[in-house]
C-alpha cells in the first residue's frame, strides 16, 4: 500500500456535490465513511478527491406514501432501525438495520453509502434486492434487479449520486443472518419476502455479489413454509470460499437461513 493525498471539500447542496463530482476525474463521495475509509485504509481505493455530503439534510428522512417506504440515502442505519414508520411498514427492514455492524457503524453508516459500495457481504443489499426496491439518483431511477452488477460494482455512473430508495411494502418479509463474529458482516444472509410481484429471496455474503435464489423463490411460491425452503439444494458453484467458510458450507447455510426467515415472517 502506498500513501496518497487527496483534495477534500464539503458540498452545500446536492447540485453542488454533483458539479464537484463531475469536475473531478477520480472523486468519491463520502458521508458516514464506514465503507469508503475502510477501503482506503486497505488500499482498495485511492481517490484524488473526497466530496463530503454528510451535511445535506435533503438526503435524509423516512416517509410512507402510496404503499411505498421511501428512505433518504443519507439516513443512518440506526435511524432506520429506530424508526416507527419502518417498524410498522417493514419490520424486517428495521430488524436488518439494527443488526448491521456495531453501534459506531450504525450511527455513522448510511443507506446510500452501503449500496454504492456494494460489499459482497453487506446486509442492506439483501433487503433492497429482496423487496424489489428502486434506487433513486440525481439522474434516474434504477430497479434493484438492475443495480447490483458484481464485486463492488453497481449500475451507478461516474458522479451519479444516490438520493433515496423506495421499498414496496410486502405482505410478509424477514431477515436471517449468520454473521462473522468479529466484523459482523454476513457469512451468509438471506432476506425473504412476499411481494405484489411474487416471492423474492435475496442472498448476501455467499457470492461475489448479492443475488436472488430462484430455486428458493419457486419452492416458496408453491409452499410458503420453512420445510419447503430447507428442502431446496443450492449448488456451491461460484460461491465464496474463504477462511470463514467453504463454498459448500455457504451453499448448505442458504436454505437453512431461508427456512428460519420464513418461520420468522410467519
Amino acid at each position: 500500500m502506498t500513501s496518497s493525498s487527496f483534495a477534500y471539500s464539503q458540498a452545500g447542496s446536492l447540485a453542488e456535490a454533483a458539479k464537484a463530482a463531475a469536475s473531478q476525474t477520480d472523486a468519491k463521495l463520502i458521508a458516514g465513511g464506514q465503507s469508503l475509509l475502510g477501503a482506503i485504509k486497505l488500499g482498495l481505493a485511492a481517490p484524488e478527491a473526497l466530496i463530503d455530503i454528510s451535511g445535506l439534510a435533503e438526503l435524509r428522512g423516512i416517509r410512507v406514501d402510496a404503499g411505498q417506504l421511501r428512505i433518504g440515502a443519507m439516513t443512518t442505519h440506526a435511524t432506520v432501525a429506530a424508526s416507527k414508520e419502518v417498524q410498522a411498514a417493514i419490520p424486517a427492514l428495521a430488524d436488518l438495520a439494527g443488526r448491521i455492524g456495531d453501534r459506531q457503524v450504525r450511527n455513522r453508516g448510511t443507506l446510500g453509502g452501503s449500496l454504492a459500495n456494494n460489499d459482497p457481504a453487506a446486509c442492506y443489499s439483501a433487503a433492497v434486492l429482496g423487496l424489489g426496491a428502486t434506487i433513486h439518483t440525481d439522474q434516474r431511477s434504477i430497479a434493484a434487479d438492475d443495480f447490483f452488477k458484481g464485486l463492488y460494482e453497481t449500475a451507478l455512473q461516474a458522479g451519479e449520486i444516490i438520493t433515496s430508495v423506495s421499498f414496496p411494502i410486502p405482505s410478509k418479509a424477514a431477515w436471517q443472518k449468520f454473521k462473522q463474529p468479529a466484523s459482523r458482516f454476513s457469512i451468509v444472509g438471506v432476506f425473504v419476502a412476499q411481494t405484489v410481484g411474487g416471492v423474492r429471496v435475496a442472498v448476501t455474503g455467499a457470492g461475489p455479489c448479492v443475488f436472488r435464489a430462484q430455486a428458493l423463490e419457486q419452492a416458496l411460491a408453491a409452499s410458503w413454509s420453512a420445510a419447503a425452503a430447507q428442502g431446496v439444494t443450492i449448488a456451491a458453484d461460484g460461491l465464496n470460499s474463504d477462511l470463514h467458510g467453504s463454498a459448500e458450507y455457504r451453499a448448505a447455510l442458504i436454505p437453512v437461513l431461508a427456512g428460519r426467515a420464513v418461520a420468522a415472517a410467519a
